[in-house]
């Protein structure tokens, strides 16, 4: 079964397609391979950046039929790890407590599990979501 309730908002997308030369618009929509390229490359060299102006309608359709919506919203968990993620506001905005306090304490794991959490966010919102 298909979920159609839109899970990733179109405009949060194009909000980070602003900062989209580091990939975070990719990392939003669960694309986390293309999302690192895009990091390295800074977009492509600006090129894919600007065909993903045109593309960001279709990824966030394609993150709705794939991530569960739930009591957890995509968007706000996005929203804090993208500007305060070293400080864990959105573990603690999942309920993770103990790795909120742990992110806090050490500025993200000293990055590591920042950059882990780009990887993995929507993932972790989506088990959270179909458990709750």
């Amino acid at each position: 079964m298909t979920n159609t309730s839109p899970t990733h908002s179109k405009a949060i997308g194009y909000l980070l397609w602003i900062f989209g030369f580091t990939g975070s618009h990719r990392f939003y929509f669960g694309r986390p391979i293309t999302g690192t390229i895009w990091f390295f490359t800074l977009g492509l060299l600006g090129i894919g950046w600007l065909i993903d102006l045109f593309l960001i309608p279709g990824m966030s359709r394609k993150a709705g039929q794939r991530y569960a919506s739930g009591p957890y919203d995509y968007s706000v968990a996005w929203l804090c790890q993208t500007f305060v993620g070293p400080l864990g506001i959105h573990r603690f905005y999942m309920g993770k407590i103990w790795t909120g306090l742990l992110w806090l304490f050490t500025g993200g794991l000293f990055l590591i599990g920042y950059l882990y959490d780009y990887l993995t966010l929507n993932g972790q919102i989506d088990e959270r979501n179909r458990v709750g």
